[in-house]
């Protein structure tokens, strides 16, 4: 299998025609005294295909160009372009050049080292482009299937889609005076969702998977299976669904997806940029209690095959296991190369991009919970009125006070210890930094979501993980619609 470096530079220089000791020239000489300056080179190609209300959809896209970058202490020079020729570089580093120019003087510079990935690394995820695993035709017929195979499980179906995408990226980062790191980043992905409908009632599920592999493991007939039933199962679920009830009690969480309440709610509150500008709930509080004790919190973005992992962050930081609170104390935030400086200490392999056209930031890859000792079943057994909540859906969070809003899309009432009936509708409202506090028991059985996660940011969208065990929030805010329970 050809090497990283072999294929970015027969991508970047041998079908460009640039040469590669040029390209360096223009970063050495254009870029020089910049504390975190890179040339970021970027070819990428997608597809999506995808079937619903029997209605076929099909994109393909392809996409070159590179992002150049100069900064000095707080202030940033950014420049993007398409034109992937020595002359567009050259040019658009010269505008860097002049807009630093202009303020020269209002800024010291300081020189900072950028950490090197050793050229025996062993790669995350394969380097094979998924893209050509199998024929358009395979796709679409598999995507057949899988819907036709769902409508057939219940006479209730009256819609289904299907969707399947992946994508082959193929990245550079050229610094001053260094040699280029390169990554090749493969991702694909399987939705289904379920429309059913009961008595004039109509609900809807959705469910997929992927990761950083090629088409292959989505072709298993189980895999595509056990998501197809997970949607369907779901979605017939909420038909006979009583709506939630209101009002403050006991909540448990299932593992894996509902990590994305720890994404959210927690996650982006410990990224460096918010806490250096002192804007999140966790700005200043480094060796102080912020969660329940036994509460650990980690993003590692160097799990093989995961859809938030990569081998170099997109500044070219090898990616690495960072303990974010450990038995409830914090620990760090996750940096990029700029916050890391500014705040004086190392980056944590955190800094990302959406692409090309964006300059990186600190970002999350995999976040999750550590599992604790408690077996699930003794978790929900606990309750004596409450609900159990194992599957999310969408939400929003304020990063500086920490609050936040997620719908529980699959929960229950617990009464004495019992699962009693399924709920709709039902909505957890509070503050990160308190419900990091109402922890009172964690499972022992944490996992990653299936792969499907995306993560907005200022406008840029990048994949990630989430994932966390079974667990208990003692004192929560749940709201519905069924009034007190």
């Amino acid at each position: 299998m050809t090497d990283a470096i072999t294929l970015a530079n027969k991508i970047f220089y041998e079908a460009t025609g640039m040469d590669p000791v040029r390209v360096q020239a223009i970063v050495d000489r254009e870029l020089q005294g910049s504390d975190e300056g890179e040339l970021y080179l970027e070819s990428s190609v997608s597809e999506s295909m995808g079937v619903s209300k029997r209605k076929r959809a099909l994109s393909f896209n392809v996409e070159r160009g590179f992002g150049i970058r100069f900064t000095s202490g707080e202030s940033v020079a950014f420049r993007c372009s398409a034109d992937m020729t020595e002359a567009g570089i050259q040019k658009e580093a010269q505008t860097i050049k002049a807009i630093r120019d202009s303020a020269a003087g209002t800024i010291a510079v300081q020189s900072s080292d950028i950490i090197v990935p050793s050229a025996n690394v062993t790669s995350l995820y394969q380097l094979d482009n998924p893209l050509a695993d199998f024929s358009q035709q395979d796709k679409i017929k598999l995507i057949k299937t899988i819907s036709d195979y769902v409508r057939a499980q219940d006479p209730r179906v009256k819609d289904v889609s299907v969707s399947m995408s992946g994508e082959y990226s193929v990245i550079q980062i050229v610094r001053p005076g260094l040699p280029p790191i390169s990554d090749v980043r493969p991702l694909v992905r399987l939705n289904v969702g379920a429309t059913v409908e009961q008595g004039g009632k109509r609900e809807e599920y959705s469910s997929g998977t992927g990761g950083r592999y090629g088409y292959t493991p989505l072709f298993n007939e189980a895999v595509w299976k056990d998501v197809a039933d997970e949607a369907l199962r779901v979605a017939l679920l909420l038909l006979d669904a009583k709506e939630a009830p209101a009002g403050e009690m006991t909540v448990v969480l299932g593992s894996g997806w509902p990590g994305v309440m720890l994404h959210e709610a927690v996650g982006h509150g410990l990224e460096g940029d918010f806490n250096r500008k002192g804007t999140s709930a966790f700005s200043g509080r480094v060796g102080q209690q912020v969660a329940s004790k036994g509460v650990t919190v980690i993003d590692q973005g160097n799990i093989a095959d995961r859809r938030g992992s990569l081998n170099v962050d997109d500044e070219g930081t090898p990616t690495q296991e960072n303990i974010l609170i450990e038995d409830g104390i914090l620990r760090g935030y996750m940096q990029d190369r700029m916050n890391a400086r500014l705040m004086g200490v190392a980056p944590t392999g955190n800094g990302r991009r959406e692409s090309y056209r964006s300059a990186p930031m600190p970002r999350m890859t995999n976040t999750f919970m550590a599992a604790g000792q408690y077996d699930p079943q003794e978790i929900i057994g606990s309750i004596v009125k409450g609900i159990y909540a194992p599957g999310f859906s969408g939400g929003s969070v304020d990063i500086t006070s920490g609050r936040f809003n997620f719908d529980m899309k699959e929960a229950y009432v617990v009464l004495d210890g019992k699962i009693a009936y399924p709920v709709r509708g039902a909505t957890m409202i509070g503050r990160g930094p308190v419900a990091m506090n109402q922890i009172s028991m964690l499972g022992n059985d944490t996992r990653l979501d299936p792969g499907v996660g995306t993560c907005g940011k200022q406008g840029q969208g990048v994949p990630v993980g989430v994932g966390q065990p079974t667990l208990r929030l003692d004192k929560i805010t749940v709201g519905g619609r069924g009034g007190p329970l």
